[in-house]
């Protein structure tokens, strides 16, 4: 994500590698292209073979849901695309 692009801040085209520029559109980050983005994890401590904690599994539910995602847009990152949502919903149920 480009966490730290915030109204007081501007983000500019990078380069790679000699004479490629790179803009920080959410294509060019989600897809690795712009070299100055990460992707951020949310790791769940649970124990092999157990169920997931309810009130885990309701959080990871929210943070992938749509109010979730306009939570990550307002606080400056890029939302999930709809294709990964779909895939880490399936596999909290």
């Amino acid at each position: 994500g480009i966490g730290y692009k915030t109204s007081g801040v501007r983000a500019v085209p990078v380069a790679a590698k000699p004479g490629q520029c790179i803009d920080d559109d959410p294509e060019n980050v989600i897809s690795g292209k712009y070299p100055l983005s990460r992707f951020l994890y949310v790791y769940v401590n649970k124990a092999p073979n157990k169920p997931l904690d309810p009130l885990v599994r309701e959080y990871l539910k929210y943070v992938l849901s749509q109010q979730g995602q306009q939570t990550v847009v307002k606080d400056g990152f890029i939302p999930l695309p709809d294709k990964i949502v779909r895939e880490e919903l399936a596999k909290l149920q």
